[in-house]
């Protein structure tokens, strides 16, 4: 009895193509995000020049905290803006948390992003300059508090994109070359 247990066991079959074939084919996936990261822009530094980055704090409700503990928050179209002395952030969508029903929050609604006044001032010098807009790249919790951080960033012109694939890719084939000859 245990001896046919273990040949059906150690029985190497190939697997059937619904199951396995997908799972053997598969590449590993990407990650998305840093650790301890909630959601990540990686978009934001192909289509803009990030010139300088700030921490931020950001109002929520109540579902909202929980619907990012639960992950899924997406910055890829979102943007900040100072209205009337304020930093708002605009189009970052968090889902509806699931078991909250009737009682969640709108989804893609503009949220109070919390800095020091002097900070805001200085953001604001630098936006008014030509070509200046703010960009979230980031979202994590430090703690028990949900943190955005902001980029100041210009937008790039399709030659700067073009460069910084061609670095990228000299930087790939550079590490490639250096893990080959340390085999």
């Amino acid at each position: 009895m245990l001896k046919r247990r273990l040949s059906s066991v150690l029985r190497l079959s190939p697997p059937r193509r619904s199951e396995g074939y997908a799972r053997l084919v598969a590449k590993a996936s990407k990650r998305k995000v840093a650790p301890g990261d909630v959601a990540s822009n990686r978009y934001a530094s192909y289509r803009y020049e990030l010139v300088e980055r700030f921490e931020c704090g950001i109002v929520l409700q109540g579902t909202e905290v929980k619907a990012l503990r639960a992950g899924g928050a997406q910055l890829k179209d979102g943007y900040a803006a100072i209205r009337e002395g304020e930093l708002w952030l605009h189009n970052v969508h968090i889902p509806p948390y699931g078991p909250a029903a009737r009682d969640n929050h709108e989804p893609e609604r503009a949220r109070k992003l919390l800095v020091h006044r002097r900070e805001i001032e200085r953001i604001a010098g630098r936006v008014a300059e030509r070509g200046f807009t703010l960009v979230p790249t980031r979202l994590y919790f430090v703690g028990a508090r949900a943190k955005v951080e902001i980029a100041l960033a210009r937008g790039k012109d399709l030659y700067d994109k073009r460069q910084a694939l061609r670095t990228r890719e000299s930087q790939r084939d550079m590490q490639r070359a250096l893990r080959e000859v340390n085999r």
